[in-house]
């Protein structure tokens, strides 16, 4: 990170140690990416940390839909964790590898399922045009349901967000991560 300092372990205050063990047991990388970041206001971090566990469970949306969802978040604001981060879990739930390529280098991919297309174009236009279109959302509505669709858009609005403090920050991508091509 190139904006904010890293917090050792050893500087941690009580509320800093507890959001840092609480990702650390989820997989999702306590010492980098928006957790480093988030350690300086813990207290939103361990808000944000509730809201990652509740969107990323067993729930309406499938595990497939939700990450083609924030690869195209992640590939629409250029956040390269982001992006590195749920790359292989996308390709781990069956999402196409040459869908994945194509969201990488900002192509339109070419989707055989009806959902995977649905799913992309609602989270681009979330992105892009900062709105949902009534026949979009009706056609979500038809094919998901409403409740899988707002779980949908708020995890949409959420990765948005995460992007946006990953961008401002400046986090980089993992170590030996294929990035998102360069910005222009």
């Amino acid at each position: 990170m190139t904006r904010i300092a890293s917090i050792a372990p050893e500087r941690m205050s009580e509320a800093q140690r507890h959001l840092h063990e609480r990702v650390a047991k989820t997989g999702r990388g306590a010492s980098g990416g928006p957790w480093a970041v988030l350690l300086h206001v813990p207290e939103v971090g361990e808000r944000l940390a509730a809201v990652v566990e509740q969107l990323m469970a067993e729930t309406r949306v499938a595990q497939k839909l939700k990450r083609l969802a924030v690869l195209t978040i992640a590939q629409a604001y250029g956040a390269q964790y982001e992006w590195a981060v749920h790359e292989p879990r996308a390709r781990f739930f069956g999402l196409d590898e040459t869908i994945i390529e194509a969201l990488r280098t900002g192509a339109r991919p070419e989707f055989l399922d009806a959902n995977d297309a649905l799913v992309y174009t609602l989270a681009r236009q979330l992105a892009h045009e900062h709105a949902l279109d009534t026949a979009l959302h009706q056609q979500a509505v038809r094919a998901l349901g409403d409740e899988a669709v707002v779980e949908l858009v708020a995890l949409v609005g959420f990765y948005i967000g995460l992007a946006v403090l990953l961008v401002a920050y400046d986090v980089p991508a993992p170590d030996g991560a294929t990035p998102l091509p360069a910005r222009a």
